[in-house]
């Protein structure tokens, strides 16, 4: 062998051990693993060249060694050994995320929470999914003196309320004016395209009525704007807490930091992204690692990340989010092409 492939051979077994065992890696294991084929002598000499090179570390004098953040991405880019995923664990995950009364939104909610629970790790999402979605209804429904609850629906299945507190009571031709003229007018239309534009021609397309409903039209706005926001989603973060190779409060700072994570998963690009714990000043976990990658069919609608300690088992996980990714863009995508198709049925009806 060798002596580069041999050395490439032991810092992919470095790594693999101490992904296993989390304990600093030694000739003396590395030789016998080896079946006594290499000296410890010469593994030793090797480690050193590899701690030189920046792949390798060690955490102080006389203990193994273990990967540095240079040696990780040279391990995931070309010495893992992906595990494939069995037919029946993809049937699996599909049942997982499929489950339940299906909309774009208990889809990602599925899939986030299976994920948690089959890696073991906290799942965080920031979704652009309500920009693809349109308003299917507006409802209004009397909730009290004076008080009206305005609903808005979409095809993503998000359902939003806003309570609107008027000046007096609406009689019922008023609010079936409102819900007629506000169906009429916005079916159909993406839920970020409720413009500031449209909400000029809605009130002068109301009249003499616009005095009176004039806060309700401006919920309806209000509704969309929140729907079309960006939301970013976290799951198992006690997995974190229990794995002990975190400082509490550390991982508590960032989690709260919605804002940090979501910058973190826009810059995601296509693939597999890997992020390191403090290697940047973005993600500053201390001994962790993010596994990131986008979803949707032709068009992004978000991004999803795996966040666990830095000796996470890359092999059988980075295949777990691919199709996870897959999974949930084949499913969101094909409900809303069927929510289109039906859309344009009705409106031909």
């Amino acid at each position: 062998m060798k002596s580069d492939d041999r050395r490439l051979k032991i810092l992919e077994t470095v790594v693999d051990e101490y992904i296993r065992t989390g304990e600093p890696v030694g000739s003396k294991t590395i030789a016998t693993m080896f079946g006594n084929s290499v000296s410890s002598a010469t593994i030793r000499n090797d480690m050193a060249t590899l701690e030189k090179l920046g792949f390798l570390e060690q955490p102080h004098a006389s203990a193994g060694r273990v990967p540095t953040y240079l040696g990780y991405r040279m391990y995931i880019s070309n010495l893992m050994h992906p595990r494939e995923l069995t037919e029946e664990e993809k049937e699996q995950i599909d049942e997982m995320i499929g489950k339940d009364n299906l909309t774009a939104s208990t889809v990602l909610d599925n899939a986030l929470e299976a994920l948690a629970e089959l890696t073991g790790c906290a799942v965080v999402n920031a979704s652009d999914l309500p920009k693809f979605s349109v308003i299917t209804r507006v409802e209004v429904v009397p909730a009290g003196k004076r008080l009206y609850a305005l609903l808005m629906i979409t095809s993503a299945g998000e359902v939003r309320n806003k309570i609107c507190r008027l000046e007096f009571d609406l009689s019922n031709e008023q609010l079936e004016y409102f819900e007629n003229l506000l169906n009429q007018q916005l079916l159909g239309l993406r839920v970020e395209d409720f413009s500031p534009s449209v909400m000029q021609q809605l009130s002068a397309a109301m009249g003499s009525y616009m005095l009176s409903l004039s806060p309700l039209l401006y919920a309806a706005y209000e509704l969309s704007d929140e729907i079309s926001r960006r939301h970013v989603d976290i799951k198992g973060e006690t997995n974190l807490l229990r794995c002990g190779d975190f400082d509490a409060g550390e991982l508590m700072r960032f989690m709260s930091a919605k804002n940090e994570i979501d910058k973190i998963l826009t810059s995601a690009f296509d693939g597999i992204n890997i992020v390191f714990g403090k290697e940047t000043d973005k993600f500053a976990i201390t001994n962790s690692s993010m596994i990131l990658t986008k979803y949707g069919m032709g068009e992004t609608m978000g991004s999803l990340g795996i966040i666990g300690p830095i000796r996470l088992d890359y092999a059988k996980i980075i295949p777990y989010i691919e199709y996870f990714s897959q999974s949930v863009s084949r499913m969101i995508d094909d409900m809303i092409e069927d929510r289109k198709k039906g859309e344009l049925t009705d409106g031909k009806r």
